[in-house]
């Protein structure tokens, strides 16, 4: 009645495997030369700084990555943000006005609380 075969849709192929790295390989080689042309030809004419080799635009553009937004999976990581933020909307909309100045108090005095 049933199909005894099991499903082989999770087993991942050799060759895709080797595909999404080449993907990812070609994706880096890709940036880094993009922030290098760009910050060789902008940065030494605008303010007088040095041009840059190939492994300092890979790291100039991780350490952009790193403070602006931090490094997810995904390639934007809007997925999860998105729900969250449609999460406290829907909260927001709902609540009443006494509500929304209660919330706002106190994440007030959440984020104005000195360290201790």
């Amino acid at each position: 009645m049933f199909n005894k075969k099991k499903s082989n849709w999770r087993k991942i192929h050799p060759m895709k495997g080797l595909f999404f790295l080449l993907l990812a390989l070609g994706f880096l080689l890709l940036i880094g030369n993009v922030v290098m042309y760009l910050w060789n030809a902008i940065i030494p004419d605008a303010v007088g700084g040095k041009p840059i080799s190939f492994w300092q635009a890979l790291g100039l553009f991780l350490l952009f990555r790193i403070l602006m937004g931090g490094v997810r999976y995904g390639v934007f990581g809007g997925r999860k943000r998105a729900r969250r933020r449609k999460y406290w909307k829907e909260k927001w909309m709902k609540m009443e006005p006494e509500e929304r100045e209660h919330f706002r108090r106190k994440w007030k005095e959440r984020c104005n609380r000195k360290k201790e």
